[in-house]
């Protein structure tokens, strides 16, 4: 039998004392680690539904939020249809933003069918909306976000949300939507100049569906005639492309314009029957450009259509520059 002189027990009892002590310092740096985790996933679970939404809530939130948003740049609120993971979203949320108006149909019909405890906000509703005709009734005008002034209220009210979720985070919050709200207020002022250089004979805009009243009223542009009027889930008659297509040709409307979100077939047959040009870039209108693009945010898609109708109207435009 071996036996272990006294300094070898010592030994072996100090390697023992040093496993021991790195195992409980190893134990402690998980629970930091895990602790920190905890901190991140404290953070209010934010879901919006619309891309335009969900970009005035990032401003706003930046890191203090988990923000998911619903749609993807591109798809069209109008005609979405939800999946599993929808459903899932709305169950983890603490607050749920959405445009309201009916803009998104079936994801207010899952918002509401799924019972979840989150707090919810039609930001769209915080603005008085024009009342349009729609097949034979008077119905809101969901598409508020064309109206800049529109957009500063409803940052607004995205930051007041997040305030009352958060309170601790007042002052960044408030920080976040004031340097925003400056740069809008910016953007507000440069699409006006712009639309005033269109020569007044040429301020009429023609589009797939009826989506820029409000950006029409605020920026002295009349819309003369769509293809579809407020949902996109409308299908137009021959009749009816064949009476827009008359009206413009006997309006001598300069050119008119397709929509990055529906399909370009039938306002391109309104174009070559009304023997007019069909701009060559389209028009932003339900949603954001993808990322890189040069619509990729709510600031950006309104400064392309911008351009894209000042260059198709005969206007002068001159690039934002934000100060």
């Amino acid at each position: 039998m071996k036996v272990r002189t006294r300094s070898q027990g010592r030994k072996y009892r100090a390697i023992i004392v040093g496993f021991l002590l790195g195992l409980l310092l190893s134990a402690c740096g998980a629970a930091i680690t895990n602790q920190a985790d905890l901190e991140v996933n404290d953070q209010p679970n934010v879901v919006a539904t619309s891309t335009i939404i969900t970009d005035w809530a990032a401003e706003v939130g930046k890191e203090q939020i988990q923000l998911t948003g619903i749609l993807q740049p591109g798809d069209d609120p109008h005609v979405y249809e939800p999946v599993p993971r929808d459903s899932i979203a709305f169950e983890k949320a603490d607050l749920i933003l959405y445009n309201g108006y009916n803009l998104e149909p079936a994801l207010i019909k899952l918002m509401n069918a799924a019972g979840v405890n989150a707090r919810k906000l039609a930001v769209g509703e915080v603005v008085p909306p024009l009342q349009l005709e729609e097949q034979g009734t008077t119905v809101p005008d969901p598409h508020v976000w064309g109206d800049v002034r529109n957009a500063i209220a409803m940052v607004d009210a995205i930051r007041d949300a997040f305030i009352e979720l958060s309170p601790s985070d007042r002052e960044t919050f408030t920080q976040n939507a004031a340097q925003y709200t400056a740069q809008l207020q910016q953007l507000n002022t440069w699409v006006r100049e712009q639309i005033q250089t269109i020569p007044p004979e040429n301020r009429r805009l023609v589009t797939t569906h009826d989506a820029f009243q409000y950006y029409a009223n605020a920026y002295g542009l009349e819309v003369f005639g769509t293809l579809i009027g407020i949902s996109t889930e409308e299908q137009p008659s021959a009749q009816t492309v064949r009476q827009l297509s008359d009206a413009i040709r006997a309006a001598n409307v300069p050119t008119i314009f397709a929509e990055t979100t529906i399909n370009p077939a039938l306002i391109q047959t309104v174009a070559a029957e009304a023997g007019v040009e069909l701009a060559t870039r389209p028009l932003y209108s339900d949603s954001i450009g993808s990322p890189g693009s040069e619509a990729d945010s709510y600031i950006n898609m309104i400064v392309a259509n911008t351009r894209t109708i000042v260059e198709a109207l005969g206007g002068n435009y001159t690039p934002f520059s934000q100060s």
